[in-house]
């Protein structure tokens, strides 16, 4: 499928979230070391938890509100808003100012509309596509999605500490631009609203989510999700830990690479594999049946990951990254877009809300991981990463592949 048969508001979608993304990855991972030296690590500890429970608030609630009103002014609204906070962050930088409650401020309301607006954009690109293109549009995200994060990486990387103004400043001007694509290019073609059943909101919001822990399927895959992407995300937490204390260090003339860069080096490879290898793979597996290709592709993501938790040669760190990243090559673009088809069309953002805990949950399993590792070798956390995954295959089993929509896959 090529770019020109695009829906309008599936490039509308794929191009700003590319810009999101790389906005959010050129500042998100600096924001613990800037409140760490405004205020102290305890404070910064407690003011990002703090954070990540106001994310997981609004993005449910922003899946609620995407049933519930116009996607595009949902959209608009939001991103005003965030364009306004990274300008407020801006002024708070300035050298005469510093005014660092501002800036926590308008971070905490970037985080609000960042969370409300995750879902609605869930929700839109499954409005706009069917489930004959839905693959090949889920495929083009999940590579744009990877080239995002990895520029937005590089972009903080070299600006945030010597730039932070002018970094800054870019965001502001970018968010805004953001804000008139939506205004001028962005269709609002939904047309069935979910009803307001309770009249108070918050009950309606928790009757809401009642109604999708109710679908057996859907809340298996998640959890089996969940499962699945705790591999991948102990490559930064366990798997970080374990090589900066265990892998030895290799000397390549006067420079060396220690545990800490070989991770890097992992990280870089992963995002060039993705941004150079997806609609390769992508075509490959078009001649294949779903079903073979999503266990096929999470098998092998399960042998590369458990291999990776224990292993410290580096060409055997190298090789089985190589094969984790080609398991989530195979698996991902279809996973997503039978996912989508599972969700009912008038609440599709609540469940886009819902299927963020699939990333949530891995995200708390492998940071559990590491408590685990501190009683654990490393051969054994492989066995405990590998049985994680078995659990997750098994409830993706029992739940993508047990309903209606993948009958013929």
């Amino acid at each position: 499928m090529k770019w020109k048969d695009y829906p309008q508001n599936v490039k509308v979608r794929l191009l700003t979230s590319f810009f999101n993304r790389a906005l959010s990855a050129s500042v998100l991972p600096f924001m613990a070391l800037y409140f760490a030296q405004e205020w102290n690590k305890v404070s910064a500890g407690i003011f990002l938890v703090i954070t990540v429970v106001i994310s997981f608030i609004f993005n449910l609630i922003g899946g609620y509100m995407a049933d519930r009103f116009s996607r595009k002014k949902l959209l608009l609204i939001t991103s005003f808003f965030t364009a306004v906070m990274f300008l407020l962050m801006t002024v708070s930088l300035l050298p005469e100012q510093n005014l660092v409650l501002l800036f926590a401020f308008a971070y905490i309301i970037f985080t609000v509309t960042s969370s409300l607006e995750y879902p609605t954009m869930d929700a839109l690109i499954i409005d706009s596509t069917t489930p004959g293109n839905r693959k090949a549009i889920y495929t083009a995200d999940y590579w744009l999605h990877n080239l995002s994060m990895a520029i937005g990486t590089a972009i903080g990387g070299l600006l945030y500490v010597s730039h932070k103004i002018e970094l800054f400043s870019v965001l502001s001007v970018i968010s805004g631009g953001i804000f008139i694509v939506y205004a001028l290019w962005l269709n609002d073609i939904k047309l069935v609203f979910l009803k307001q059943e309770h009249n108070n909101a918050m009950l309606d919001i928790i009757h809401n989510y009642k109604m999708a822990f109710r679908d057996r399927s859907f809340v298996l895959l998640v959890a089996g999700l969940m499962c699945i992407n705790a591999a991948e995300l102990s490559l930064n937490n366990y798997i970080a830990v374990r090589l900066a204390e265990d892998f030895e260090r290799i000397s390549i003339g006067d420079f060396q690479i220690t545990g800490i860069r070989m991770l890097s080096i992992l990280n870089v490879e992963n995002m060039l594999l993705v941004v150079l290898l997806t609609f390769f793979v992508s075509r490959l597996t078009d001649r294949f049946s779903k079903r073979r290709v999503i266990f096929t592709g999470l098998i092998v993501y399960g042998i590369g990951y458990v291999m990776v938790t224990s292993a410290n040669p580096w060409y055997l760190l190298v090789f089985f990254n190589f094969v984790a990243t080609i398991g989530e090559l195979i698996y991902s673009p279809i996973m997503s877009a039978q996912q989508a088809s599972m969700m009912p069309e008038d609440k599709r953002g609540s469940y886009a809300a819902f299927a963020n805990l699939g990333y949530t949950g891995g995200d708390l399993i492998a940071r559990f991981s590491l408590i685990i590792g501190a009683f654990l070798l490393p051969t054994e956390m492989s066995i405990y990463i590998g049985a994680v995954i078995v659990i997750g295959i098994i409830l993706v089993y029992k739940g993508l592949l047990k309903t209606k929509e993948s009958q013929e896959i």
